[in-house]
């Protein structure tokens, strides 16, 4: 095991004695925020520890199985435990260094899930619907809820665009690699003759906003429409302002939102839709920043690149960002998402760590 890595282990294991002791105190729970804090900490670092222990003993094995070698009787069955214990221990060295991989911090947090038709017409407005299907489907099946913040219908169905607040545990985690184009090849049920279509639309993954922790919002800078709303909702929709619109005049984004008969909620999810874009844009200027000397393999999270294709003749999706193509694409559009995201997320760990060893190169030099 790597020097730096033993160290910062070490460290770890004294920081978790020290927590058990915070948390052992029986004056703790009076200040109930820092208990909090205490546990979420401990949360984090127990599994880490429990690895580490795990490695320790595999050392202690290893170290037995050679004291037995010299033992000529027992020769045979020292060298088949030493081999043991060293493969037990390279294994869980690679989970130690991907347990202690940073962390972003937007990973357990809500998203704001933006779809919009692009290039197609109504064929991309009918694959934006098929793709708010799908990913409703993958949160019903990680039990996530979904709310419609707002959407614009296609003149043929699906959406030109559709906004909903994605909610529950990790949900950030496993959708955070969606965000790009998303390219759609089959034969339009309006094609007389049987050609196949190329259309596209864009994904965009945004973590919902802290307004208060994350950025702060000029009043000064935002103008607040109210109007009619359109659509369902019978009589109601006629006789009261409640759709909102607010427009932030810096930067010209402009954000609607009618779902609500409230006019106050309609504002407060216009605010923190408002607040997760100007957040997203910051992010994504650093990005840009960065990209100059190291591009991620997962890409960039541009809107306007190209992440996938879903060919239907075929049956297969395929991700360009890592060369995955699955032949199961009936699975995928019903919400089957999980080998994708998986295999995004490993990808993105494999280039972490490579960056982390490039790091540490440099470091030694």
């Amino acid at each position: 095991m790597k020097p730096s890595l033993s160290t910062k282990l070490s460290q770890l294991t004294s920081r978790l004695e020290e927590l058990n002791g915070l948390l052992g105190a029986q004056d703790v729970t009076r200040d109930l925020d820092r208990y909090r804090a205490l546990s979420r900490e401990h949360a984090e670092i127990a599994p880490i520890v429990a690895l580490y222990r795990d490695w320790l003993q595999g050392e202690r094995d290893f170290a037995a199985a050679q004291d037995m070698l010299s033992d000529p009787e027992m020769r045979s069955f020292a060298d088949d435990e030493a081999k043991a214990a060293r493969a037990r221990m390279a294994a869980l060295e690679d989970e130690l260094q991907r347990a202690l991989l940073p962390r972003d911090v937007n990973d357990e947090r809500n998203v704001f899930l933006e779809i919009r038709a692009g290039t197609g017409g109504d064929e991309s407005a009918l694959f934006a619907g098929q793709l708010f299907r799908m990913y409703a489907r993958f949160a019903e099946r990680n039990k996530w809820q979904v709310e419609l913040i707002s959407e614009s219908p296609g003149d043929m169905g699906g959406y030109k665009e559709v906004i909903a607040r994605v909610v529950g545990q990790g949900v950030y985690a496993k959708l955070k690699f969606e965000s790009g184009g998303h390219r759609v090849q089959r034969v339009p049920e309006t094609e007389a003759q049987g050609r196949i279509h190329t259309s596209a639309c864009t994904v965009a993954v945004l973590p919902e906003a802290d307004p208060v922790a994350d950025i702060t919002i000029n009043p000064s800078e935002i103008r607040i429409d109210t109007f009619r709303a359109s659509g369902a909702g019978g009589q109601h929709v006629n006789k009261t302002d409640s759709a909102v619109r607010i427009t932030h005049l810096p930067t010209g984004i402009v954000v609607e939102c009618q779902d609500d008969r409230s006019q106050h909620r309609n504002r407060a999810q216009a605010m923190s839709v408002l607040a997760s874009r100007l957040v997203d844009r910051e992010r994504q200027e650093r990005q840009q920043k960065e990209a100059a000397t190291r591009k991620s393999l997962i890409g960039s999270g541009d809107r306007s690149e190209r992440i996938r294709t879903y060919n239907f003749p075929q049956g297969r999706v395929t991700d360009h960002r890592i060369n995955l193509t699955l032949y199961k694409i009936d699975q995928i559009m019903d919400g089957d998402l999980f080998e994708l995201t998986q295999a995004l997320a490993q990808e993105f760990q494999a280039e972490q760590l490579a960056a982390l060893g490039g790091d540490e190169s440099e470091a030694v030099r």
